[in-house]
This record gives structure tokens, sequence and C-alpha cells, in this order.
């Protein structure tokens, strides 16, 4: 920004790169993103045939590291549109004072940059709940404005698909979540199997490595965020690299270094399940938590 204008930002529009086949696993994710978000807008004669609204936004939620913003930069790439991800701390950092036009801004980028993906990160602390900003009048004028934003994409269609993604729904304006704004939500949970395998095998491809045994990592990084199971291939590798420091001699990466860094790595997702647990059990009366839920019986977690 210069002298309080806002400044051009269509550099920071980028070519998505990269589609759901290349999100390793999450098969219920991508079947479900089908359904709610991807369907409908591919074949949208068969959605008004069947009167499904194609305007709205998508909320990923669920525990930090899992791969929300890996998966709505796929879904830009299924869509053939450009991603436009936009951090809070651009929002609050470059536009303070200047709420209203920053935020028009944003969209006029992805209007102009249309087929676009116009990605909002941390949406609990850039749309949190009005109620609790009574003292600080600049954010509740960026939650309207963010509001009417939203109204005017669900109104012009105009190429504008918004994504968000956030650790906390609960703490998102209930308006917010209203019909035309971010009215579908799907949870991301800690990766499957099937993607901490595939996780395992990015992480590990160009390193040196013996007797690996993917099977024996994947059961034990159960309930890993995608960003823990990095962690422990970054904290084996360091473990052999100074070994071979040490010796003058490259030694690859073993069993015994995971064996090492996963004694010391617990996954970072159980102190988002506890603060979960009680939206999910006493505060779901329309539902909209059921598959959080569901998932957490399932592990016996309520």
């Amino acid at each position: 920004m210069n002298d309080g204008e806002p400044v051009a930002l269509d550099e920071e529009v980028q070519v998505a790169g990269v589609r759901l086949a290349d999100v390793g696993g999450m098969e219920e994710v991508k079947q479900r993103l089908e359904i709610a978000f991807l369907g409908p807008m591919r074949h949208p004669e068969l959605a008004k045939t069947f009167r499904k609204s194609l305007s709205g936004g998508l909320v990923l939620y669920g525990p930090p590291g899992c791969g929300k913003t890996f998966i709505a930069r796929a879904v830009a790439g299924e869509m053939g549109a450009k991603f436009y991800p936009v951090g809070i701390a651009e929002v609050l950092d470059m536009y303070v004072g200047n709420s209203e036009r920053a935020v028009k801004e944003l969209f006029d980028v992805a209007r102009r940059n249309a087929p676009c993906v116009l990605f909002f990160d941390e949406l609990d602390a850039l749309g949190q709940k009005r109620s609790h900003l009574r003292n600080n009048s600049w954010l509740r004028t960026l939650v309207n404005t963010l509001l009417v934003e939203m109204d005017s994409v669900a109104g012009k269609n105009e190429g504008v698909f918004v994504l968000a993604a956030t650790n906390h729904p609960w703490d998102v304006d209930t308006a917010l979540r209203r019909p035309g704004r971010f009215d579908r939500m799907l949870l991301v949970l800690p990766p499957d199997a099937v993607a901490r395998a595939s996780i395992l095998r990015y992480h590990l491809a160009g390193r040196p490595v013996a007797g690996i045994d993917i099977e024996k990592l994947v059961k034990a990084t159960e309930d890993f965020s995608g960003a823990d199971i990095a962690h422990s291939c970054e904290s084996a590798a360091e473990l052999a690299l100074a070994d071979s420091v040490r010796t003058g001699t490259i030694r690859p990466v073993t069993m015994d270094d995971f064996k090492t860094a996963l004694r010391q790595i617990k996954p970072s997702t159980g102190p988002w399940f506890a603060a979960a647990r009680n939206v999910a059990t006493f505060a779901n009366s329309d539902g909209e938590y059921d598959d959080l839920l569901a998932y957490m019986k399932k592990r016996r977690m309520v």
C-alpha cells in the first residue's frame, strides 16, 4: 500500500498446479468435495435442473497441518481456475485503517483473474464473531465488508469461487455461514493410512534410506497430521546426517532413526480434538458437526 491506497495484487494470483489426484488417500474428502462443490460447478445445467445453487463458499475445517490449503489449491486445479491465497497477516498488516477498500480489492483482483478461487486462510481470525468484537470497531467493519462482498459474488456469479480454511469454525461469525456465503463445511481429518504412506514417501524421496518399512511407519503415525509426519522425516534425517558428519561417511536414514524421532514427537492433533469435543457434543444442535462427532465416536474420543 502506498499513501493509503491499496496496491494491485494481481501478481499474487497463482496457477493452481495440482489436482485432487495429487492428494494421497483422503477419498471421503474427495467424494464430499465432488458432491457438495465440484460436481455442480462442472455441470451448471444439471445443477440448474435440480435447483442446486452455484453460489456460496466452502469452508475446510479440522486440525492444523492436515492439508486444508493443499486441498483448496487442488480444488482450483480441478476447476481450471487460478488460485489466490489470502492470509490474515496480509489483510491486517497491510491495510490497517483501510479495511473496506482492502477486502474489496481482494475480490476485485479475483474478478479480474476469473475463473479464480479466492482462498481465505484462518477464516476464524478474519471473520470472527462480531459479538467478540464489541471493543474493536475496525474488525467489526472488516467482517461487515466481507459479508457485503460475499453477497456480491453470490448475486453475480462472476467466476469467483470463495474457499476458506479454519481450525476453529465455531468462532466464525454466524452471518458468514448463511446461504450464499460460506454455507458448506467440509471436515479435513488427519491423513488416513494411504495418505500417510504417500506423505512419508514424498518426504523420504531423494534422501539416502535403508531398510525403511513404510507400513510400520504408517501404523506408528496414526493421528499424526501431515506436518507431524514431515517433521518426523526431518528429525530422522537429522540423526543420520549427524552421524554422517561425525564419521565422514554417508549413513542412510534407517528405522532406528525413526524410532528415536517418534519417541520425541507426539501428534499435534490431540489438543485440537480436546477443544473440539465440547463443540461436537454439546453445540451441535443443527447437525453441522455430525461428521466430526461420528469420527470422534468411532475413535472413542467421546
